[in-house]
């Protein structure tokens, strides 16, 4: 029986809940939340499966030794005299990753290169021979963590970033990173069986990711590899039974999930995204302009939207968002639309109230998730024909 050990899944701001939320229904153990990241244990099983499935997760890490730090001096000896050689060898390469908050030490890259020095030197003492280092694709990936004297030295089980789902190969400008759509989808409360509509969708990530929740396809399925495919105690059969078990567990497709862009290069990478998921049957992708549109039945559609913040945008975009807000109420009753922008002076001009705010970040950009509800008449008038159907 294999033994539980602690985990961390770290994730964006905004995002601990949902994490939360997706580790207790995977089933794991000892839960606490902390700021963009999610404390738990599970066994070796269970970090394969949390790395294969959650997703609004950005990496896995394994704590393996922790240390109070008086001096940059500790920091050393502590890496110099950790048995390293229990995780990989002197023919193996490595890499360091670092994340430093207080003042005892200011700059991550230093931390790397002192803890990479230390590992080195440790090896030589030992074995004679040293590891080297490959920042792009090392055998074992190490996470340094110091806030203020506490450090942590630990295993990155991942590798590269776990929103590198394996199904993008062709993106637009600024493409949305596909742990923040996941995020922004399970936070508007989709029911996945409503149609879903994004209509700005570039390369149609909102969309494939969509389609994987509603779906309940593991979202790391695509991934080429994991970090802890190269460890010392890897276990091929164990994870293809976990891979198995969770590929058992897909569904079918409720409603329909379709995507509008006016750019054909744009509905083109979509499109190469979706048949790179596997979601040719599931998704829809038609090269329209969404001012240009209508909906056609008066069903419920759940819309969620990245639009452009203006950054790159060429023209008004004052103008844009006022045809969008002019769109959603003119062509979109019976809608709960969902935008997420990072420019709320144009939000001004979509000409509609959000029912709800949430504060995220879109890479640096300090953003928020606004949530619409689209009905026929004023929002007074839909309350007042619900209240007398009573």
């Amino acid at each position: 029986m294999q033994t539980n050990f602690k985990m961390l899944a770290k994730t964006f701001f905004g995002f601990e809940d949902l994490l939360a939320t997706e580790l207790k229904e995977l089933g794991a153990q000892a839960i606490e939340k902390g700021n963009r990241v999610v404390h738990f244990s599970g066994d070796k099983g269970f970090m394969y499966k949390a790395n294969l499935c959650l997703r609004t997760a950005l990496k896995i890490l394994v704590p393996i030794h922790e240390c109070t730090l008086k001096s940059e001096n500790d920091l050393y000896k502590e890496a110099f005299d950790f048995p390293w050689d229990d995780y990989f060898t002197s023919n193996e390469t490595f890499a360091i990753d670092s994340v430093v908050f207080g003042e005892l030490f200011t700059h991550s890259l230093y931390v790397s290169q002192r803890v990479k020095d230390a590992i080195v030197d440790g090896f030589r003492a030992k074995v004679g021979t040293r590891p080297s280092v490959d920042l792009k694709h090392p055998d074992v990936r190490i996470n340094v963590h110091i806030d203020r004297n506490h450090c942590t030295f630990s295993l990155d089980s991942s590798g590269a970033s776990l929103h590198h789902r394996g199904y993008r190969t062709a993106t637009n400008i600024a493409p949305l990173n596909e742990v923040l759509a996941a995020g922004l989808i399970q936070l508007s409360g989709w029911d996945k069986r409503t149609d879903f509509l994004d209509p700005m969708c570039g390369s149609g990530t909102l969309l494939i990711e969509a389609a994987l929740l509603s779906c309940n396809i593991p979202a790391n399925i695509n991934r080429k590899e994991f970090a802890f495919e190269k460890w010392k105690d890897w276990d091929e059969d164990l994870y293809l039974t976990i891979e198995e078990s969770q590929l058992n567990r897909i569904q079918g497709l409720a409603g329909y999930i379709t995507g509008y862009d006016k750019a054909p290069s744009a509905v083109a990478k979509a499109r190469d995204n979706v048949r790179n998921a596997n979601l040719e049957e599931f998704i829809s992708i038609e090269k329209d302009n969404f001012f240009f549109t209508k909906k056609e039945e008066d069903t419920p559609l759940h819309l969620v939207s990245n639009p452009p913040y203006g950054e790159r945008l060429e023209g008004d975009i004052n103008a844009l968002y006022k045809q969008f807000g002019d769109t959603l109420k003119q062509h979109y009753t019976n809608t709960q639309a969902w935008i997420i922008t990072s420019n709320l002076e144009a939000m001004k001009h979509l000409g509609l109230r959000p029912s709800r705010k949430i504060k995220l970040y879109n890479g640096k950009l300090e953003s928020r998730l606004l949530h619409y509800s689209i009905y026929a008449g004023t929002k007074k008038i839909h309350k007042l024909k619900s209240n007398s159907s009573r």
